[in-house]
Formats: structure tokens, sequence, C-alpha cells
């Protein structure tokens, strides 16, 4: 499977979708162009106001309006018996069927130096980013993988998801990673760790897959992706550059921005063509490529490609790695080590009053 087949490898015409910090942002595009599939939309979020102006939204986009079903569910998916909570009433919800795609969107960045980053905030980071994923994905491949645990029924499919004949429709977990997932650089230091670890999660995850697809032949396989969106402009991006230094901005100039809509329709293009890792823009595309190493190439020729790539980036990696270095000793220089430029120093120490 890979980005060559021209087989839809994450159909969703009447399953079931479950979505995390589907309130807002990247999972709330991801939610109403699932719904405009046919998808059964699940929306998790802490805001239960934000939840009900959203599901409003992804019913709107509804494909078959009369037939798919919405469902909201307010938790905190930091919390790991929260995660657990989700599933379970989420799976009574969908006819005690188990869920077909599970989605992790929620999180949160706090971009800052390190020495100038609130101890507290290394431990938000990984539990809001690494933590809310791993806690879900638990709960979600326990209850894929072990069906007898939670129900003396056993697993059971839903009519929707039966398939005549060989293995059932796969089933997908799927994370949200970022740019410094493969790429970090001055002022993420608090942020890029927890989602590079979600990206050695999902790479061990989907190994770890094909244990219960060669065990379990008859039971739906079990597909692990990550999506790394680009920058996008949301209400969590002006919250950032709130506590992010001018330096920061500044290593960022030339990023590319999507719209979140944008950036919802190319990872989900991805996740048709059957990419474990989606890429959603040119620049992560190609530093991606440059770190790799065991992660799946999704197919022959695509891998070809990928490694060809690879092989360029990595050489011109060098010279990016030399000249962000050099643009940080300069400002180090210019503007000494607080990141921020004078004039913002002092718009910070004179607040209008």
């Amino acid at each position: 499977m890979g980005s060559f087949s021209s087989h839809n490898e994450f159909p969703v015409d009447g399953r079931t979708v479950l979505i995390t910090g589907g309130s807002s942002g990247l999972g709330l595009s991801a939610a109403r162009q699932l719904s405009s599939k046919g998808a059964n939309i699940i929306a998790v979020a802490r805001s239960a106001d934000k939840l009900e102006e959203a599901i409003k939204q992804i019913k709107l986009d509804a494909r078959f309006p009369e037939s798919q079903r919405f469902r909201t569910i307010v938790a905190d998916v930091r919390v790991a018996a929260e995660c657990a909570r989700i599933i379970d009433v989420a799976t009574t919800w969908n006819g005690n069927a188990p869920l077909d795609v599970v989605w992790c969107c929620a999180g949160s960045a706090h971009p800052s130096l390190f020495v100038d980053t609130p101890v507290e905030q290394f431990q938000a980071m990984m539990d809001s980013n690494y933590f809310s994923c791993v806690y879900m994905a638990h709960s979600v491949l326990n209850a894929w993988l072990r069906p007898d645990a939670r129900s003396p029924n056993g697993d059971k499919e839903s009519p929707q998801t039966e398939k005549k004949g060989g293995r059932p429709p796969a089933r997908h977990l799927i994370f949200t990673g970022s740019f410094v997932s493969f790429y970090s650089f001055a002022g993420f230091t608090p942020y890029s760790p927890s989602k590079a670890a979600i990206r050695s999660l999902s790479d061990s995850l989907s190994q770890e897959m094909n244990l219960y697809a060669a065990a379990q032949p008859s039971a739906p396989r079990i597909r692990v992706h990550t999506v790394f969106p680009a920058t996008m402009p949301t209400q969590s991006l002006d919250d950032e550059n709130k506590v992010k230094t001018d330096l920061t901005k500044s290593l960022e100039e030339g990023d590319q921005v999507l719209q979140p809509d944008e950036c919802a329709r190319r990872a989900i293009a991805g996740l048709e063509r059957g990419e474990e890792l989606v890429a959603t823009s040119t620049i992560i595309r190609l530093v991606m490529t440059s770190v790799l190493g065991g992660s799946i190439r999704g197919g022959f020729f695509k891998g070809l490609v990928d490694t060809l790539l690879g092989w360029v980036v990595i050489v011109v990696m060098v010279f990016i790695r030399w000249d962000m270095d050099s643009k940080v000793a300069k400002w180090g220089r210019e503007h000494g080590a607080s990141g921020m430029l004078k004039e913002t120093r002092e718009a910070a120490s004179n607040p209008p009053t």
C-alpha cells in the first residue's frame, strides 16, 4: 500500500470516526470533511460550549444528513481514565460496535526559550501532546485487540463495516505530529520533544500491529498513521505568538502557512493514499525524507523517491543548520540573550494604562 495506489485506503462512508480536539482547528476541519464523506462523527474536547457549536457545523456538512449520526463527548484526554471513559461511551453509542477511526488532534504548544520556560510547562507539553495520544491509543487498541475484556459478547462489527469474505476493512489510529517532530530550533525546546515522541510512538505501534494482523487473520487490520500539519492561522497560533520570542518568529520566516480546511484536505488525501506518515506541506515532506530511518516508506516507488530526496536533503540540512546557528548567534550579539527586540522588551515593561 502506498501513494501510487488508486484504491482508497481510508474509506469512511458509513463508518464511525472519533476525533479529539474536534471543536477547533485541524480537528474541526477534519471532522467536517469526513462528515461530508459520509462518516458518523464523535467530537471530543474539553469545552462543552465549543463542542456544541462545532457539532452544528459538522452536521451541516453531512453527506447523508438523515442517516449519519453525531455525538459530542466532553473530556480531558490528558487523563488516562478519561480516555478509557471516552472509548467506553463511544463504543456503547456505536451500538457496542468498535469504532472504525480514532484521530488524536488535541494538543497545545508553549514555544519559549528553555531557561525562561516555567518548569511545569515541560510536563504540560508531554501531557497535552504525547500522553494524550498514549492514553487514547492504549484505550482504543485494547478495545480493538482485546474486545472480550470489555464485553462478554466479544467483538462486533457494525453492518456498515462488515465485508463478505476475507478480512474486514482496516481500522485506523491517527496521531498528529508537527514539523518539529523532525527538526526543531531555538524557542521550541519545551514543545518539540513531545511531538518527536509521537512520531516514535507511531513507528513502534505500526510494527507491533503486524503481530496481531498475523495472529488474527480474520480480524480487521489496524493501521497507524501520523499527520504532520503545516502552520495554521488559528487561535492556538495567536496564543503561541504571545509566548514566542522575536528570535523564534524570525527563524520561522518562510514557513508555509495553510488554512485548517486545506491542511485537513491534504491530510485526508494522504490517508486515502495509504500513507502512514502524512506530510501536509512541501517543506515538511522534504525534511521528513532526511530522517525517515526505519519508518514505513509507503510502497516501493514512493520509498525510492523519498530515499533519493533524502540523500539530497541530508546535504542541504547541513547548510540549513549552519545558517540557523549563524542567525541565532548574530541575534545574541545584536539583541542580547532575551530573544526579544529592544522595542518588544520596552513595550512589555511599560504596558498601556
